[in-house]
């Protein structure tokens, strides 16, 4: 993909390196690890690329062998990098993941505190390459992750949707990465209501609104300024609402869990790409729970993100 080619998405966050234990039991007991790439905003990328969409990636990585190989595995899943740093003298992030063969949460170790992607600052971004494209996507976990990220978050989604784009917003909190319960409400409402498509997680909302259900998380995020909320239910499916149109989606059957991390944004995968062709609110919700749904019957994030073959097989195109 060539930068004058004009994109639909583009996104900006921190991709890490992922060593994902070869065996369950103690991270420190584990002596095989499978590397695999890594970061909430590089997973959704990717997801809409295989889907056919024409997505763009700006970041800073470290000029080392783990910057190298994210960069050479995201550009070889068709994204455009044209606006990604391998930056000398500073260090990529990397993560451990535990194996679990219960469904639950695997234990994560993170090390990326002082990484190049922390230390991206809102001059490092290219509003032309930004407004080339016709969609944001952005989290809540590289807002968190330095003062600078969070202030190239914010003037991102302020400059896209002053311009008459569509913004995206994943809460993806990372409690740990802020300084208090209280400030991460702030940051994130600050954030939210600078979307026009609000997807948090039904815990992910309780805690941020002081609300209990799904309509009343919802309608928090439309009085903010969203458009579009969907509420991720895990099991339970998604409530979706509009200001218009709301409801509930089911979610689709899973054999068996086998890892729950990526499932958010395979979930964001699926309602980004069904609302940027076209799709109504239910069908895109509908795609985004089968992609999730995929995403947890696997070890790695995006193992279980489908090619538009496979989604027009499933009758989800």
């Amino acid at each position: 993909m060539t930068t004058s080619e004009p994109l639909d998405v583009v996104t900006l966050g921190e991709a890490m390196v992922m060593l994902v234990a070869g065996q369950p039991g103690p991270l420190e007991q584990v002596e095989i690890f499978h590397k695999r790439t890594a970061g909430a905003e590089t997973n959704v990328a990717i997801g809409l690329a295989r889907l056919g969409l024409r997505v763009g990636w700006g970041s800073r990585l470290g000029q080392d062998s783990m910057g190298r190989y994210l960069l050479a595995s995201i550009q070889g899943e068709g994204v455009d990098c044209s606006h990604v740093s391998l930056v000398p003298g500073e260090r990529t992030g990397m993560l451990f993941k535990g194996q679990v063969l219960d469904g639950s949460d695997p234990p994560i170790e993170y090390h990326r505190a002082g990484s190049a992607a922390s230390r991206m600052a809102p001059a490092d971004v290219d509003p032309a390459w930004l407004l080339s494209a016709r969609h944001l996507h952005a989290t809540g976990v590289f807002a968190a992750v330095s003062a600078d990220s969070f202030q190239v978050t914010r003037q991102t989604m302020r400059l896209m949707r002053d311009a008459g784009r569509t913004v995206s917003f994943d809460p993806n909190l990372r409690p740990t990465l802020w300084a208090s319960t209280d400030a991460m409400r702030a940051g994130i409402h600050e954030l939210a209501a600078l979307a026009d498509w609000v997807l948090p997680g039904l815990e992910e909302g309780r805690l941020l609104t002081g609300s209990q259900q799904p309509e009343s998380i919802a309608r928090f995020y439309l009085d903010l300024g969203a458009s579009v909320v969907v509420i991720k239910l895990g099991p339970d499916g998604a409530y979706y609402d509009d200001g218009s149109r709301r409801g509930y989606v089911p979610a689709s059957p899973v054999e068996r869990v086998i890892d729950t991390v990526g499932a958010g944004d395979g979930f964001a995968v699926g309602v980004i790409s069904g609302l940027l062709e076209g799709r109504d609110l239910p069908h895109a919700v509908a795609r985004g729970a089968w992609i999730g749904a995929r995403a947890v019957q696997v070890l790695g994030d995006t193992e279980g993100l489908p090619t538009r073959a496979v989604l027009v097989q499933a009758g989800l195109s």
